[in-house]
């Protein structure tokens, strides 16, 4: 799983935040599957779309017009529920996220307890692997979680880069940087394929993209805000440009 830093990663746009503008006011504007099919078109390698318990922003619909008329991968991203499990199977996108969903929270806080929560996790993944679904489990860097994430059959952990996005200064990012840097490298070493996001920036996201082992990168909110100000294809245009300079 080990590749060259020259290799290239992708870029995965998580399109929610577009549904959140849409579902301030109802209605259909703005549209995020327009949104998805804009973002593709503008160089985007696949499309994560997180459906929630209390459908905050993606809806059932949108996901079954994203299922429709994407040609890149789309990516679900879902609680470990009996609920989910049944729309991803029927659905049947390219890769399943499994996350960690609190119903109070703004945003995924944290990754997924897989050793934990394995003997739960456990039916839930071999379901969407029966289906033909490829399956990422949300997770820290942390090796026990990694090791488990491997035993239960996963294809993929994406490692949680909220703590090195919040740290306060760089020498606190250097010690997150670090542990994701082991993460990624135990990763490969146990046969996953590494994937990586959350809170990700054009001012952030480069010692990440130098990861080696790191194959995708999941980024949404600050990439669906700055296209406020730039537009969506220029954003992602240069997010990419940001991650491809990086690598080399």
């Amino acid at each position: 799983m080990t590749t060259s830093p020259a290799t290239p990663i992708r870029l995965g746009v998580n399109i929610d935040h577009i549904a959140t503008v849409r579902n301030a006011r109802g209605g259909t504007h703005p549209d995020p599957v327009k949104g998805a099919l804009l973002a593709q078109a503008s160089g985007a390698d696949g499309i994560t779309a997180h459906l929630r318990e209390d459908r905050r922003h993606i809806r059932d619909a949108d996901l079954e017009r994203l299922r429709a008329d994407l040609s890149i991968p789309l990516n679900m991203e879902m609680a470990a529920t009996e609920e989910m499990t049944t729309i991803a199977t029927r659905l049947r996108p390219h890769a399943c996220c499994l996350v960690p969903e609190r119903r109070q929270e703004v945003t995924t806080e944290g990754g997924l307890d897989v050793r934990g929560q394995a003997s739960e996790l456990a039916p839930r993944i071999t379901r969407l692997r029966d289906a033909g679904i490829r399956v990422s489990l949300f997770i820290d860097p942390d090796p026990a979680q990694i090791e488990t994430a491997a035993q239960l059959g996963a294809a993929v952990v994406e490692l949680h880069t909220g703590a090195y996005a919040d740290a306060m200064d760089e020498a606190a990012r250097a010690i997150e940087h670090g542990r994701l840097m082991a993460g990624a490298e135990h990763a490969a070493r146990c046969g996953l394929e590494v994937h990586a996001g959350h809170g990700l920036t054009y001012d952030n996201v480069g010692p990440i993209a130098t990861l080696p082992q790191v194959m995708e990168l999941n980024i949404g909110h600050f990439l669906i805000g700055q296209a406020i100000f730039d537009g969506l294809p220029a954003v992602i245009r240069h997010m990419k440009d940001v991650i491809a300079a990086a690598r080399k």
